[in-house]
């Protein structure tokens, strides 16, 4: 799921009927079960993420200060052109390589999805707050 569809679908359930204030109350139940659904299975997409960071990691290790292998030749990889990385350097070459940018990018994209949710469900733990405080103002403006 992209982070528009997560915010489309929050935009749509982010409305608060004013004349059913008992009904959203009810549905606040409902709304936390499907953001703690979708919360679940990012959180998940991300540690999968971080595990196959912490594998990339380490086959890029291995090839830039070991050289190339059957399985790093299939993937396409090449060492820089004066051969195989010193360990000093390797922190500049791991940074700077495309597939591990590419992945931090996934890394940080799943982990704004993540902190998205969150709020989402913060806003959820508050929104019986919100409309205690609608049913109160609607009795304060008949006169109860």
């Amino acid at each position: 799921m992209t982070i528009d569809e997560i915010m489309d679908l929050w935009m749509q359930d982010v409305e608060i009927d004013k004349t059913e204030l008992g009904d959203e109350s009810i549905k606040i139940a409902k709304l936390h079960q499907k953001y703690y659904t979708i919360l679940s299975k990012e959180r998940m997409a991300l540690r999968k993420y971080e595990s196959d960071m912490k594998a990339l990691k380490l086959d890029k290790y291995e090839f830039l200060t070991q050289g190339p292998n059957e399985d790093t030749r299939d993937k396409g990889w090449r060492l820089p052109p004066k051969g195989m990385v010193l360990k000093s350097d390797l922190p500049m070459y791991m940074d700077a390589d495309a597939d591990i940018r590419e992945l931090n990018l996934k890394i940080a994209y799943q982990q704004e999805k993540i902190d998205y949710l969150t709020d989402v469900i913060r806003m959820l733990h508050n929104r019986s707050y919100q409309i205690r405080n609608g049913i109160e103002w609607q009795k304060f403006t008949m006169g109860g």
